[in-house]
């Protein structure tokens, strides 16, 4: 299927350096504001600077084969409503210009972005809200690849698109629900789509757990429903009932060929929670990163941590048996208090109490359980690992390890226990050891989201903007479209001249880097940036 996006790609150059007072141009770009004031922790030697702002829920950023920096933006957040455009913007001398208008292509949300041999591919919903992969050309033709993501229709969709060291195109795909099961936390997505479920790549056997849950798909409060895994909701499953696989299936790593996308999709591996960023280091070792449970829906689960894995073809990754750290869900440490769980059925009629318990016979279906050596770094509780990227050569000591973005928390709709957020910086992890040094983080960047290196050796973040909780709305979440950009962290010059020309000796002393008063990407800046210098001992 193809269609004709709006298109706008070339015509960054033309426009000036100036947005309104509401921080758009002329055209609907989104131009670089004043600096946010605020402090930043970043290791000693590193600078950073902001590239662009004002932009509305950006998701990713990729490079054309001239070097040109595009982003896209998302359109929506969590759930099903448009909250800003769905496009694809031209970043260039401090201003971020539309280049392709996707609003009526596709639905939301753009996820993932990627410029490969002319065109750019990127995730997204399709009319159905299930889970899809499109082209556009740069005169905004679009084509749709293949759609069809049962799992997309619930919160979690389909998320990074990369190509392989072979060539291939791989996704990340999110699983439907919390943990296999659909409940209340994802009501507005049943109401809209009643069919969604969690779907598997191979087939299965349930171990017949049913979790009983006010039916709210009905307006008596007093009315109860068993649901099942792999189900959708409201649906009571039986012991040794067999779910068969899917070739578009959740929770899992598809790849496929893009000259050839529908004839073959195969999955590469599967048994993933919400995992997102996808990445590959010079010896082709695949990573992935992966937001590990909630304390929410029918079936909540108390985990320990979230991660970034080591991935190879062909495994089957545990979820939602098993923990984000690969051990088994039977683990009394795993569940949460009795107040957040629900009565869970054998079948219909055999009532076992407040359980997690399991929900596939491993053994019956065939399955080898995960090993806890494939879980390469162990993020903190709801940080929300999200897009990756290996650090080019040049990089100082950093160079080789891999980058992650951690997006942070939505506490307490996702977690009721947690006091204060976490993540919301971007870490750096060894992918020999595991180990995890936080790179940099400050007020001034909302939600990281997105980090890659670009062209020039440089890393680039993309920072979603602004995203609280207000428990008054329903759902919970208030976004704020237009608080988005991008930041650029690059090496600080041997001699102690900044980026900017200006000579750096003295604030360095202090252990603060004051950037403000020079130029920043073609748009002068206003305001103050403090930067803490964390030393390697620190570090």
């Amino acid at each position: 299927m193809k269609r004709t996006a709006k298109s706008r790609l070339g015509a960054a150059a033309a426009l000036g350096l100036l947005g309104t007072a509401s921080g758009l141009g002329a055209t609907g770009a989104a131009a670089a504001p004043a600096s946010p004031a605020g402090e930043f922790d970043l290791p000693e030697g590193y600078q950073i600077e902001q590239v662009v702002g004002g932009l509305q829920l950006p998701s990713s950023i990729t490079w054309d084969d001239e070097g040109r920096m595009y982003v896209g933006e998302a359109g929506s957040g969590l759930f099903p409503e448009q909250l800003a455009p769905i496009r694809i913007l031209e970043v260039a001398n401090g201003q971020a210009t539309p280049v392709i208008e996707l609003d009526e292509a596709i639905e939301p949300a753009l996820v993932g972005l990627k410029w490969h041999d002319g065109a750019f591919y990127f995730t997204h919903r399709a009319d159905d809200l299930t889970g899809a992969v499109s082209r556009a050309t740069p005169d905004g033709e679009v084509e749709l690849l293949f759609q069809g993501i049962l799992d997309s229709q619930a919160e979690h969709q389909i998320n990074d698109i990369d190509v392989g060291p072979d060539g291939r195109m791989y996704v990340s795909v999110g699983p439907a629900g919390n943990a296999g099961v659909m409940g209340p936390s994802v009501a507005p997505w049943v109401m809209r789509s009643p069919g969604v479920h969690t779907t598997p790549c191979e087939d299965i056997v349930l171990t017949g757990h049913n979790f009983q849950t006010p039916n709210f798909l009905t307006e008596d409060p007093d009315d109860m429903v068993l649901t099942g895994a792999y189900v959708p909701f409201g649906t009571a499953t039986e012991p040794g009932q067999v779910i068969e696989g899917v070739e578009k299936c959740g929770g899992s790593i598809l790849t496929f060929d893009p000259d050839n996308a529908e004839e073959t999709i195969e999955t590469h591996a599967w048994g993933f929670r919400n995992l997102l960023g996808l990445t590959w280091n010079e010896d082709g070792e695949m990573f992935a990163a992966e937001n590990g449970y909630d304390i929410r829906g029918s079936r909540p689960v108390q985990g320990e941590i979230d991660a970034s894995l080591r991935v190879e073809p062909g495994r089957w990754y545990g979820i939602p048996e098993y923990s984000a750290s690969r051990e088994p869900l039977t683990d009394p440490k795993f569940e949460p208090p009795d107040q957040f769980q629900v009565p869970v059925f054998l079948g219909t009629d055999e009532e076992l109490g407040k359980i997690l318990g399991s929900v596939i016979d491993v053994e019956a279906s065939g399955l080898t359980p995960p090993d806890p050596e494939w879980v390469l770094g162990r993020h903190e509780f709801n940080s929300s690992p999200s897009m990756i990227d290996i650090a080019p050569e040049g990089f100082g000591e950093f160079a080789g390890q891999m980058f992650v973005a951690e997006w942070g928390d939505l506490a307490p709709p996702t977690n009721p226990l947690r006091e204060g957020n976490i993540g919301r910086q971007v870490v750096a992890v060894d992918t020999e050891t595991g180990e995890i040094t936080p790179f940099v983080k400050g007020d001034p960047i909302a939600r990281p989201f997105d980090v890659q290196f670009g062209p020039d050796g440089a890393m680039y973040i993309v920072d979603y903007g602004i995203v609280n909780i207000d428990m008054e709305m329903k759902p919970p979440y208030a976004y704020q479209p237009g608080t988005g950009g991008i930041w650029k962290v690059t090496r600080m010059p041997v001699g102690g001249v900044d980026a900017g020309g200006g000579s750096t000796a003295g604030v360095e002393s202090m252990g603060l880097f004051l950037l403000g008063g020079t130029a920043l990407a073609g748009a002068a800046v206003a305001g103050t940036m403090a930067i803490r210098r964390r030393s390697a001992q620190e570090a």
